[in-house]
């Protein structure tokens, strides 16, 4: 079904509008460079945002792609930038329109237009120093996506008592989701399931060595989690934030929805007060 055949069943009764905007999100996509199909409209049809993985891709394709990205969406999210896409993204876009994270390995390319606020908060906690790059990504991926974020960094279970106290402050916050980085044993995300009442992702890092390195003990372990976590892939920083802030953000729209409604109920009540009096 192409556009045409959308508008022609909104026309003659056969679709709704809720309906026909559904399948017209549906077919917007870019082609870019030859080796894209880039989907402006995921966040609006999914909740998740595009993103441009920059490995594998040559420098110049990623920038054509952030073109045609901001163009589209205003901003332009890229993942897993090398020193060289860092080098010709800034010879093509300078400084003030460039957000660079060195731990994630994220670029942001705007054209001024702020990430949109959506009310939804993310933890982001990490097990040791050496997790933090991945745990960045995901609080990357999680700000963009609307969600104002709190990382808790080097609290692991070698010393869990500096948990305590961060867990304390965090909880303060009232995140929707929080998402635990940790490598080697991956013990920590079932220790904060534990103590939360808040949806945990466990993100499993590459980091330790021998049996088990690499991040297969710690995912082997998230998944035996006797605390029910959600679990993504070793090194998932992308996938752990953009789930941290779907949970986010349904939870904050959620709250505007029952807020409305009670103030609807309260007008309404009130009316009925003044027409009895």
């Amino acid at each position: 079904m192409d556009l045409t055949d959308i508008l022609r069943a909104v026309k003659d009764g056969k679709m709704d509008l809720k309906a026909a905007e559904r399948q017209a999100l549906g077919l917007g996509f870019v082609s870019c460079s030859g080796i894209a199909k880039l989907d402006p409209h995921r966040k609006i049809r999914t909740g998740i945002i595009e993103a441009i993985l920059a490995d594998c891709k040559e420098p110049e394709d990623v920038v054509e792609l952030a073109r045609v990205m901001v163009a589209q969406s205003k901003r332009a999210l890229i993942t897993r930038v090398s020193e060289k896409h860092l080098e010709v993204l800034r010879a093509a876009f300078g400084g003030d329109k460039l957000d660079w994270n060195r731990r994630a390995c994220t670029v942001v390319i705007h054209d001024g237009t702020p990430a949109p606020k959506t009310g939804g908060i993310v933890g982001i906690i990490s097990a040791g120093t050496a997790d933090i790059p991945v745990a960045e990504e995901a609080r990357v991926i999680a700000s963009e996506m609307g969600c104002k974020t709190i990382a808790v960094y080097d609290v692991g279970v070698a010393g869990i008592h500096r948990l305590i106290p961060e867990l304390q402050r965090l909880k303060a916050m009232k995140p929707g989701a929080i998402v635990v980085a940790a490598g080697r044993e991956g013990a920590l995300p079932t220790i904060v399931s534990g103590l939360v009442d808040v949806p945990v992702i466990g993100l499993p890092v590459s980091t330790g060595y021998g049996a088990g390195g690499g991040g297969k003990a710690a995912l082997l372990s998230m998944l035996q989690s006797c605390s029910p976590i959600a679990v993504v892939n070793i090194d998932a920083g992308f996938v752990a934030g953009a789930y941290a802030a779907r949970i986010a953000n349904m939870i904050a729209t959620a709250e505007k929805l029952d807020i409305g409604e009670k103030r609807e109920l309260e007008e309404e009540q009130q009316r009925e007060e003044e027409n009895k009096n």
